[in-house]
């Protein structure tokens, strides 16, 4: 599959400040979004607790993840962030896609909408 970009919104659960915003990689293995820790600190994102992850190499990690408001392609979500180190690549994981039904088209590798969220 190649890269998927798509420019994209993150705020505190409150919604207020200034949010972060970017273009993020859609990854299908990944779960969570991850975006660098300092860019969540000063959207107000607060740490809500400690998480371990898989790296792509099998390393464990442990990074600090909380909840946040993420919106991209006109649809909005709540879901959880990871605090990423400095200057790392924002990632929109598959939860957010999910919530908003919004899909990774596989011929063309480009998100589009669902006409209905699934229930099953």
């Amino acid at each position: 599959m190649g890269l998927t970009h798509v420019t994209t919104t993150v705020w505190n659960l409150a919604k207020e400040g200034q949010p972060y915003e970017a273009d993020f990689l859609f990854d299908t293995g990944a779960i969570d979004c991850l975006v660098p820790a300092d860019a969540l600190a000063a959207a107000g994102v607060k740490v809500e607790r400690k998480k371990v992850y898989e790296l792509a190499n099998g390393e464990p990690v442990e990074y600090d993840v909380g909840f946040a408001r993420i919106a991209f392609m006109g649809e909005e979500t709540v879901a959880q962030v990871i605090f990423g180190p400095p200057h790392v690549e924002p990632i929109l994981g598959v939860v957010a896609l999910e919530n908003t039904g919004i899909v990774v088209d596989p011929t063309t590798n480009t998100l589009k909408r669902l006409p209905a969220v699934p229930l099953k």
